[in-house]
């Protein structure tokens, strides 16, 4: 229930409305399933709605690094293997889509690799004392479309969490693990240690 057609619509009562009606009506006319409804105490609202709507695409900071399409689009990259990157502090599979364009298309679909999360694209370029925690690394509006998925989102948020748990601990910034490479290998044998994937096995188109 995500989908953009809220965007048209102002006041969160109008968008209430449209919502319940993509539920129990088909687009084409036809009858849904009237006999869905929202459990409201799941999301702890009288609607059952969200109390917040979903975001698709963030603000993004400028980090050291910015993720880009020629790093891990398939037709891009020319290539059966996205980018390795030293600094990975996780991983992520989903294919780039956007939706809709500026060019008025309602899908943009492209094929992407397996990828992985690099540490270089969660460091700001001027901020010292932060970190982002999902879609809002350092990545393109094309990249985007592959590292805003939620598992790649809650990979970020938990690698956020260990790396100013690591920094805190060991008196660092992120800049400093990203410069230092014995740092880096230090952290990353620690995330190891605590059940992150740092790379792939074995990876192909998806």
């Amino acid at each position: 229930m995500h989908w953009g057609s809220c965007r048209f619509f102002d006041g969160h009562g109008r968008v209430r409305v449209f919502r319940f009606g993509q539920i129990w009506f088909r687009p084409d006319g036809g009858v849904g399933f009237p006999e869905l409804y929202l459990c409201p105490d799941v999301l702890g609202t009288k609607s059952g709605f969200a109390k917040a709507p979903y975001i698709r695409e963030s603000r993004r900071i400028r980090s050291l690094f910015t993720v880009t399409e020629e790093h891990v689009g398939l037709e891009a990259r020319g290539s059966n293997q996205a980018q390795v990157f030293d600094d990975s502090i996780g991983l992520g599979c989903y294919r780039i889509d956007l939706h809709p364009s500026t060019g008025r298309d309602n899908y943009i679909d492209v094929a992407s690799l397996p990828f992985q999360i690099p540490l270089s694209a969660l460091v700001p370029e001027r901020v010292k004392n932060i970190l982002p925690a999902c879609k809002n690394i350092g990545t393109t509006h094309i990249t985007n479309g592959c590292y805003r998925l939620h598992p790649v989102e809650w990979n970020i948020g938990e690698a956020a969490g260990l790396i100013a748990s690591f920094c805190i601990n060991g008196d660092y910034s992120p800049r400093q693990i990203c410069e230092k490479s014995e740092l880096l290998r230090d952290m990353q044998t620690q995330m190891i240690d605590d059940g992150f994937e740092l790379e792939w096995p074995g990876i192909h188109p998806v």
